[in-house]
């Protein structure tokens, strides 16, 4: 089994010096994973066969990847919609998808961006922010997104419109890379304000905002 998640992420793309084992390959994926701000109580999957097994394909981690089960699979018919909300705001770097070689296999991924009210048919009619055509293999699919498009991203809608011809898709898990910030904070430059003083405060609604001053005291 090992030996082949080492050759799942020898062929992804990335250039990898041989010799390499396997827990030095994995760094350039965990290095931007978003997972830990991936808001999970909240991720709602349509179509889904088996209730939260969309969720449960994003909580697989990045050493659970190769794993079969659990597998997101559609019910009625061939169609997924997915919503993810993250825990603040996101500029999304890429999409990590990992389906299969047979004709289950999505094709066709729309994605939209900062939509909580999409269903089948507004998601079939209206632009996506960008729309991916997906290959019908078991790797790993490291795919990049424009990122102009998407940097100011606080939640995802995936539309998995079609796939290689079966009744049903199954998706077996999915990832993104990325950078994150907190919303309502200030940059890290200016961190430090966050962390003022709790004396400070007792200034507030007086004419004095001296630090260090001798107010308060006997």
């Amino acid at each position: 089994m090992s030996g082949h998640c080492h050759d799942e992420h020898d062929h992804s793309g990335h250039s990898q010096v041989e010799g390499h084992d396997h827990s030095d390959d994995i760094t350039p994926a965990l290095q931007y994973s978003l997972y830990q701000h991936i808001n999970f109580d909240d991720v709602t999957t349509f179509n889904e066969a088996e209730t939260g097994s969309g969720k449960a394909i994003l909580k697989k981690t990045w050493a659970e990847r190769m794993e079969e089960s659990p597998v997101l699979e559609s019910d009625a018919d061939e169609q997924i919609l997915m919503h993810i909300p993250f825990t603040g705001q996101v500029k999304l770097h890429s999409l990590l998808i990992r389906t299969s070689n047979s004709n289950s296999a999505p094709q066709s991924l729309k994605v939209f961006i900062n939509r909580d009210d999409l269903d089948f048919s507004t998601a079939s009619d209206l632009a996506p922010t960008q729309e991916f055509k997906l290959s019908q293999t078991s790797e790993i699919q490291d795919i990049g997104v424009k990122r102009a498009l998407f940097g100011k991203v606080q939640s995802l809608t995936l539309f998995f419109d079609d796939n290689y011809g079966e009744d049903v898709t199954n998706v077996i898990y999915l990832g993104f890379k990325g950078d994150w910030m907190q919303l309502g904070r200030a940059p890290p430059n200016i961190m430090y304000e966050a962390a003022a003083n709790p004396a400070d405060h007792a200034l507030k609604g007086t004419s004095t905002n001296q630090m260090g001053s001798n107010i308060g005291r006997k």
